[in-house]
This record gives structure tokens, sequence and C-alpha cells, in this order.
């Protein structure tokens, strides 16, 4: 991926040296397990660690001096260039039909730190809050899924980030609201259309993606290895892994196969009209 350290965008809220605490573990488990939850809780965005007493939360400092690693500056240069790359093309695809694109803020934390939708913890993952407008990153689990063999490559992490501002359109757009509310007329739909909503973020993922070929910033060896970060958070892949039974009705996200195929539509489309996943479910 052939990315320019443009500084830190102004669309970056940065938080690290504001969020404090840290968490103490109790219980039974072992620190394998305690690692196989937090890899799971991290790539599925999905807290595996709420209510089973294993983490505790504890008041730590705040406000203090804020210290990063070379590493740690690189990645917030490159999601930097992510997060204004991919909001100037969503601006760019708005305009050509007709609507004004508001730019999503993207708030850099340590540990813990609040947002518009509760208390926003490092155990949940990346996310992104539609109340506030507003994607969340703990950086240190960066380090700790590539320290633990997750994918390292630079395209990787940018469909992450490229995957939460998906969800951002669909609050521009009007589907994340009309998903909640046909999911709370209907709570057996609520998992069927978490999955739609998920599938499309990945597809509209690879709607900025299909920008970056273009203009050559993604090459193909880089779209091979967002491919597989994909497949890697399949909600089947995720409970193979944690050794549990494939259970399509539980899926929130959708299965690897799924996530593959949504964020190929979206690359090969390059336009909204490519990820109609709720199939006529919603008509924002």
């Amino acid at each position: 991926m052939e990315w320019q350290d443009q500084g830190v965008s102004s669309d970056i809220e940065d938080r690290r040296g504001n969020s404090g605490g840290g968490f103490g573990f109790g219980g039974g488990m072992g620190i394998g397990g305690f690692i196989l939850l937090l890899i799971i809780s991290v790539i599925t965005g999905r807290n595996f660690f709420a209510g089973s007493g294993q983490a505790n939360l504890q008041p730590g400092p705040a406000n203090g001096p804020l210290t990063q690693s070379p590493t740690e500056d690189r990645d917030v240069r490159l999601i930097s260039f992510v997060l204004d790359d991919a909001q100037k093309t969503w601006a760019q695809i708005f305009a050509a039909h007709g609507r004004q694109y508001r730019h999503a803020k993207l708030v850099l934390y340590r540990d813990v730190t609040y947002s518009g939708c509760g208390t926003a913890q490092a155990t949940t993952g990346p996310f992104y809050c539609p109340e506030d407008e507003k994607v969340y990153i703990d950086l240190s689990f960066w380090r700790e899924l590539k320290r633990f063999g997750g994918d390292t490559g630079d395209f990787a992490q940018a469909y992450v980030v490229a995957h939460e501002l998906g969800h951002h359109v669909q609050k521009l757009l009007g589907i994340e609201q009309h998903m909640r509310r046909l999911s709370q007329q209907d709570q057996s739909e609520q998992n069927p259309l978490s999955v739609d909503l998920e599938l499309q973020a990945d597809c509209f993922a690879g709607v900025w993606g299909h920008s970056t070929e273009q203009r050559n910033i993604v090459h193909p060896d880089d779209v091979a290895g967002a491919l597989k970060a994909a497949a890697a958070v399949g909600d089947d892949h995720l409970q193979r892994m944690s050794g549990r039974a494939v259970s399509p009705e539980t899926w929130t996200h959708g299965s690897s196969a799924q996530r593959t195929e949504w964020f190929k539509r979206g690359l090969e489309g390059g336009e909204v009209s490519s990820c109609p996943t709720f199939d006529g479910k919603l008509s924002p």
C-alpha cells in the first residue's frame, strides 16, 4: 500500500493522554484463555468478557503525558491517511448523487474512554458510535494482534478503519436508523439485520478500496491481505477458533465467505449500489 504521511488528521480526537485505567484479572481464567477471548473480542467488536467476572476495570491516572513508540506513531499516521482519504472519497461519491457528506471523527484512546454509546473499553475493539458519529480505536490492540499472529499489512489495518467508516455512511444514508427500528419491531430479526449491516460496511470498505486501486495506492497483493483479514473475522471462523459449534443463527457479522464476498463486491463495483445486503428489507 503506497500511502503518504500527511501528518495527523484534523478529524482525529486524540485522548491517549487522558484515558486511564488498567484491567485486573480474577477468577480461574489462565493467560491462554484470556488471550483467546482478547483476540476474539477485538476482531468481532464484541465484548466476550462482559458478565464473565474475569476482567475488572480499575481506576488509573488521567491527563498524563502522551508517550508513544515509533510504531504507534506510524500507526497514527497510517490511520490518519486512511481516514482523510476515505472521507474525501465518500464526500465525492455523495456529491455525485446530490448529497452532502458529514465527516466522522476518530477517537484514539488507551484502555477506556467515554462515547455517545456508553463506556468504550479496549476489549470491545474498534467500533463506530452512531450517537456521536465517532470511530473509537485503542491502538494497543493493533500491537496485540500483531504479537499473537494477526495480519500486519497496512491495508489490513486500513480495511478495519474503512469498515467502521462504512457504518458512518450507513448512518448518513439513514440505513442504520431503519435497521434499528426494524430490529426493535421484530427481535427475531436482530441478528440477521446485524449481519446485513456488517456485510454492507464490508462492502462500503470495498468501495473505498476500489477508489484506491484506481489511483494506484493499493495493489493486488494488498487486496489479498484485506480479503484474508475479512475472512479471519467471519463468525464461523471465530466460533471454530473458540472451540464452539458453528451456529449461523447466532451470527452478528457474517461468515468468512460472506465477508470476503461483500468486500469484493464493493471493490469491483465501486458504488453504493454495489452493496444491497438488505435485499429489500430496508428502503432508506
